[in-house]
C-alpha cells in the first residue's frame, strides 16, 4: 500500500488559504473581514494561525498598512492552486453530469500556451464532456461563431476597439517589440518587421504605435504563426511585437532605449454562441477560473 501524503505534515484549513488570499487581493484586513463576514479581530487570529503552522510571517505590518513578505509571496499561488484544486474535486461529484461537445475555438498562439492545462483540468471535472478544438486566427474565429461553427471562442483584441466589447475579458498582457539578443535589426532605417498576417490585433497595435511615433517601417516578412516571425528574429532579419511573458533568451524585449514606442496591451476574450448548451456554458465557466488564477483581477 502506498504512503497517503501529508502523514506528519500540518495540515491548513481552506478557510485560511481563502483569508490569505483576500487579504493580499485587497491589502486590507478590514476589508477582508467586511467580504467573509468576521471580525477584524477573528481575521487577524485566522492569519496569525496560518502563520505559526508555516512557521513563517507571511505579511509585514508597517504601522497601518500591510504588505507581503516573501514567504507570503511564495505562498500566494499555492494557495491559488490548491483552493482550485479543492473546487474541482467538489464539482466532480456534486455537479450533475453533464455530457456533449464542446466546439471551442482559439487563436494559434494560444494553443501552445494556455490550453494543456486547461484542457487537463475540464477533463478531470467534466469526463463525460468532449472539447473539439479550432485553432485560427480571431477573424476567422469570429466569422466561424457567427456562423455556428463553433459554440466557444477565445480571441485577441486591442484595448478600447469594438471588439473588445464583445464578450468577456479573460487576460490581459502587455506586448512589446522582440529582437535577438546583441541583434542590430532594431537600428536598421527603415525598421524591418516581421508580423503576422492583416487583421491580427498584434500586427494593428505595433502598427499605430510606430505611425503616432512617426518611426518610418517595412513589413519584411509575414508569418500566420508567431514561430515563423520568431525565425526572422532568431536570423536577426527583424523585429516583432510578442507577449511580455514569451520574451525570453535568444530574444530580449527592446525599448525606448532602443528608439521604439510602447505598443500598449492586448486582451483575450471570450465569447459565447447565443445557442450554447450546458457544456458549452460549463467549459466556459471552466476557461475563466483558469485565466483567474493566471492573471487574478
Amino acid at each position: 500500500m502506498g504512503l497517503v501524503p501529508g502523514k506528519g505534515t500540518p495540515l491548513i484549513e481552506m478557510d485560511l488559504y481563502r483569508t490569505f488570499l483576500l487579504i493580499a487581493e485587497t491589502g486590507s484586513f478590514s476589508k477582508t473581514s467586511e467580504i467573509i463576514g468576521r471580525t477584524p479581530s477573528a481575521v487577524s487570529m485566522q492569519i496569525k494561525k496560518l502563520e505559526l503552522l508555516l512557521g513563517v510571517a507571511v505579511f509585514a505590518r508597517e504601522g497601518r498598512s500591510i504588505r507581503m513578505t516573501a514567504e507570503g509571496e511564495a505562498l500566494l499561488g499555492y494557495a491559488r492552486r490548491i483552493l482550485l484544486l479543492n473546487e474541482e474535486a467538489v464539482a466532480m461529484f456534486r455537479s450533475p453530469e453533464i455530457e456533449g461537445e464542446v466546439r471551442f475555438g482559439a487563436p494559434s498562439d494560444f494553443g501552445t500556451r494556455f490550453l494543456p492545462n486547461i484542457l487537463t483540468r475540464f477533463a478531470r471535472s467534466h469526463p463525460g464532456v468532449n472539447v473539439d478544438v479550432h485553432l485560427d486566427g480571431s477573424p476567422p474565429l469570429l466569422q466561424k461563431l457567427k456562423d455556428s461553427q463553433l459554440d466557444l471562442i477565445l480571441y485577441t483584441a486591442r484595448p478600447d476597439s469594438d471588439l473588445a466589447r464583445g464578450g468577456e475579458i479573460v487576460y490581459t498582457e502587455p506586448l512589446a517589440w522582440a529582437g535577438l539578443e546583441g541583434g542590430v535589426a532594431y537600428s536598421r532605417d527603415p525598421l524591418p518587421l516581421a508580423l503576422s498576417v492583416s487583421g491580427c490585433p498584434w500586427r494593428k497595435a505595433a502598427r499605430i504605435a510606430l505611425d503616432k511615433s512617426d518611426h518610418p517601417y517595412r513589413i519584411a516578412y509575414q508569418s500566420f504563426h508567431s514561430a515563423g516571425q520568431e525565425a526572422a528574429l532568431l536570423a536577426d532579419l527583424a523585429i516583432a511585437p510578442f507577449p511580455t511573458s514569451v520574451i525570453t533568451p535568444p530574444l530580449q524585449k527592446l525599448d525606448d532605449r532602443h528608439g521604439l514606442p510602447e505598443i500598449g496591451d492586448y486582451h483575450l476574450i471570450l465569447k459565447e454562441a447565443g445557442n450554447a448548451g450546458k457544456a458549452t456554458a460549463a467549459f466556459a465557466s471552466h476557461v475563466v477560473a483558469c485565466f483567474r488564477e493566471i492573471n487574478p483581477a
